[in-house]
């Protein structure tokens, strides 16, 4: 009894894997580095508007090592599911979608934040991502709410957001300090009970 106990315990998460026909979505790996390094290093102009400010030695592999530990703990531990996006044709890395601040009890709620490769960007890869993270969240995780928050100057984002069935709930102030400022951000949210309009999105 003793050691079937211990092996629940120590056993590894289950691996996630989501995929359609064209593009899938799993836990980061430390053999992803050299793809991931060079995709961020490349996006760093395109990324940075949107993002917290970027730290010396944040792209270093033992920073990425930790990131990827990090990941997998959040993930056993029921807090948070970080996914990258990758196309099936070619495996390149695309861009990531975290499931994060997931709640339970009474809120049963999540948000969700995700970044894209500048090279990648505006060729509908990131809304296929979303349309495979929402039934997850919802059939797999069970959750009722999904949350995501951007910055109104965002447009592409809210784009994707509203074409994905997200309603627009509010106006954050000073909601997440990125790239070194207190910026404003949309709330916008999609319940497990609404209907996606337009699913066929090409943000």
């Amino acid at each position: 009894m003793a050691r079937s106990v211990f092996r629940f315990l120590s056993r590894q998460p289950d691996p996630v894997e989501i995929a359609n026909a064209t593009h899938m979505l799993r836990l980061p790996r430390l053999a992803d580095y050299r793809q991931w390094l060079a995709l961020r290093s490349e996006s760093r102009t395109f990324l940075e508007p949107w993002e917290p400010t970027w730290q010396s030695g944040d792209m270093s592999e033992s920073a990425f090592r930790a990131r990827v530990i990090r990941n997998e703990q959040e993930f056993a531990s029921g807090q948070a599911v970080p996914l990258f996006l990758f196309s099936r044709a070619d495996a390149a890395l695309l861009g990531g979608i975290t499931i994060g601040y997931v709640r339970r009890g009474a809120a049963q709620c999540c948000m969700i934040g995700y970044w894209m490769g500048e090279r990648y960007a505006g060729k509908g890869h990131m809304a296929q991502g979303v349309q495979l993270v929402v039934p997850y969240i919802f059939s797999s995780l069970q959750l009722h709410r999904i949350e995501a928050a951007c910055i109104p100057e965002n447009q592409r984002s809210i784009r994707l957001l509203e074409k994905a069935g997200f309603q627009r709930e509010g106006y954050l102030r000073e909601y997440l300090k990125i790239n070194g400022q207190w910026r404003d951000h949309l709330m916008f949210s999609l319940l497990s009970g609404d209907v996606a309009p337009n699913r066929n999105l090409s943000i």
